[in-house]
């Protein structure tokens, strides 16, 4: 009676000990270990995007969209939920490599003819079932589920490459926009100055009813332009708050550098290697695409090949619960059997041939990858080189431009030429300050485009 005494007290320290000392210890193991995995899930979603490239930008407000984008974009979210839905369908068909086991309870009361009283029977039920893998057409499944886990991470990563350089590419055209709508009120000004006075030079019989019509036209196709350029600035914004998650009601709320504060401009490469081009995600997926269509086709084949079946049953029954796991009342078979199709219609030699047929298509698809590929890198390399010599050229005019506009200045001031030549000549001025932000903020553009050709690898 002591020793179970002392039993007694022995597990309640020992509980009382686990409570106190190793459940939080367990707890904050645990919480440290949780913090450790969404560190590197977080760290995983970065390098999808290749974060140091954006970071070179040094613009605190574009890496901030990147990464809220990362974080809240939809695609992205479904993205990855595919590749978990992936990784379950994996492990859904490797199970089928396994045996499955199951085992039930069956209480019965039976009443026999003749009889007065009724009886009861308990019965334990198990079943074991196996296909025996000997061909590993099984495994062979497990490995072609395995492939389409490796295809769904590729996606993933394409579509973070994808959103991100769309994130880019509408903040840079925004930028451009407010730069370009801050020209095009100046231009208006100025034409309005200058339809105010052609008008009053023809009350005074100076210039014609034409030339008043032609400044008029003038004037009212800016405004015109104004409204385009606001619109598209709008739809960039509206696709920009959907991009980071945000809703588009608050694009006001959107936050942008200014174009002069646009002063960093990345080397332009000469050339991207092809073992970059190896990397890209859809490249890497066309791959994973053949190496799953070959098992398909070796699982084709194992079609006729026979199935090999086991099957065991046990079960325990009694009339009384107390003893109806007793092996008197066992009753137990283990059998097995081989199952091959003789004929099937056709149907195995037609699903042959049809992986064949897809192997085949896939094959060619990727061939056409490595192409596409090679000419989405030369098209972006060539944009990117071509718009940075058009951004230099339109820089020159411009200056030759703001020369010739101080030599005006120069002539008005000296009663050379009139108020509205002088006006004239500024609005020209105006008119090459547009090309040269547009220019300069495709440059920017073209180099999110190379990103995205190269698979964010730059």
């Amino acid at each position: 009676m002591k020793s179970k005494k002392r039993e007694i007290i022995a597990i309640a320290l020992i509980t009382s000990m686990l409570s106190m000392q190793g459940l939080p210890i367990f707890a904050h193991a645990l919480q440290i270990n949780k913090k450790v995995i969404k560190s590197q899930v977080t760290e995983y979603k970065f390098d999808n995007v290749n974060l140091t490239w954006w970071k070179s930008y040094d613009d605190e407000i574009l890496e901030g969209y990147i990464v809220k984008a990362i974080n809240e974009n939809q695609d992205l979210k479904i993205a990855t939920l595919k590749v978990e839905e992936a990784k379950q369908n994996v492990k859904l068909q490797f199970s089928k490599e396994l045996p499955s086991f199951m085992v039930g309870a069956s209480p019965a009361m039976t009443k026999m003819p003749g009889a007065t009283s009724s009886d009861g029977m308990f019965a334990v039920p198990m079943i074991m079932s196996y296909e025996a893998d000997i061909f590993l057409k099984n495994h062979d499944k497990t490995k072609s589920s395995k492939k389409l886990y490796e295809i769904s991470k590729f996606d993933e990563r394409a579509a973070y490459i994808s959103v991100a350089s769309a994130v880019g590419a509408n903040y840079f055209n925004i930028v451009k926009l407010d730069k370009l709508i801050s020209i095009q009120n100046e231009i208006i000004k100025d034409r309005k100055q200058i339809y105010e006075l052609t008008k009053k030079r023809n009350l005074q019989g100076i210039t014609s009813t034409a030339d008043l019509v032609r400044a008029d036209k003038a004037y009212v196709l800016a405004t015109a332009d104004l409204s385009d350029l606001k619109k598209a600035r709008t739809i960039m914004l509206n696709s920009l708050a959907v991009l980071i998650g945000e809703s588009p009601d608050n694009i006001e709320d959107l936050k942008r550098i200014s174009y002069e504060e646009l002063n960093y401009k990345k080397p332009i490469p000469q050339e991207i290697s092809s073992e970059t081009i190896m990397k890209r995600p859809d490249y890497l997926k066309a791959e994973k695409q053949v190496e799953k269509a070959g098992l398909d086709v070796k699982i084709a084949k194992k079609e006729f090949l026979p199935t090999i079946n086991i099957l065991g049953l046990a079960a325990f029954m009694s009339t009384s619960a107390s003893n109806s796991m007793n092996w008197t009342n066992a009753l137990a078979a283990l059998g097995g059997g081989a199952m091959l199709p003789i004929f099937t219609g056709g149907a195995r030699f037609a699903n042959l041939r049809l992986h064949k047929n897809k192997y085949e298509q896939i094959l060619q698809t990727y061939y056409k990858t490595n192409l596409v590929a090679i000419q989405e890198v030369n098209d972006s390399l060539s944009n990117l080189k071509l718009d940075d010599e058009k951004y230099q050229k339109n820089l020159k005019s411009l200056d030759m431009q703001k020369a010739d506009f101080k030599y005006t200045q120069t002539r008005y001031n000296q009663g050379i030429i009139s108020n509205l030549d002088l006006l004239q000549q500024k609005e020209s001025l105006l008119v090459i300050g547009k090309m040269v932000a547009a220019s300069k903020t495709d440059c920017y553009i073209d180099q999110i485009s190379l990103y995205k050709s190269v698979g964010g690898d730059l």
